[in-house]
């Protein structure tokens, strides 16, 4: 049996295959060589703030030009774009986008609120929504520092939550609005 192995594969033949095998791999190595400079092109350019020529429509490079966008404090546009790579991501990119909406909106509501300490309500309505998402960002990733750092920052900025009835008044309100008020 191994006599009729080395009549169907001669020298000749085996030179073949093994060339072929040889170009293949060339033509292999070529792609993936190919494909490193891309992806160190697309990092250079990401890392310059320009837009990249590969990949254009990748997950990276939106998430790249979202987080571009809130640096340079467009943040509705910022929003929209992360709100949209939602529908898309794994859970722990999904984090990575609660956290960077979470952010857009706390820095909106702190540039609105200005140095004030009072919070107003567009800035506390911000800061609600901030707080909700950091929420939301540490449920899907709880070692997240600077998401629990962030929304630690923003509990103390936010005014604590009024309790129905107790008011500037002594007036019971909504708690015992049904018992009447005075001696009998």
């Amino acid at each position: 049996m191994t006599l009729n192995i080395f009549k169907i594969l001669n020298a000749k033949k085996l030179t073949w295959i093994f060339g072929l095998l040889a170009i293949a791999s060339a033509v292999g190595a070529g792609y993936e060589i190919n494909r490193i400079m891309q992806i160190q092109a697309f990092n250079d350019a990401i890392l310059n703030a320009k837009s990249p020529k590969t990949d254009m429509q990748s997950f990276e490079a939106k998430f790249a030009t979202a987080y571009w966008l809130a640096k340079n404090e467009r943040y509705k546009e910022s929003t929209l774009l992360f709100t949209h790579l939602l529908e898309h991501a794994n859970t722990k990119q999904k984090e990575a986008i609660q956290h960077n909406i979470a952010t857009n909106f706390f820095r909106r509501g702190i540039a609105i609120n200005g140095t004030s300490m009072s919070v107003g309500k567009e800035s506390e309505y911000l800061l609600r929504q901030a707080k909700n998402l950091y929420q939301q960002a540490v449920r899907l990733d709880n070692t997240h520092w600077d998401t629990r750092h962030n929304l630690d920052r923003l509990i103390l900025l936010l005014p604590g939550t009024p309790t129905p009835g107790v008011g500037e008044s002594d007036s019971p309100g909504l708690i015992m609005g049904n018992i009447p008020v005075g001696l009998p």
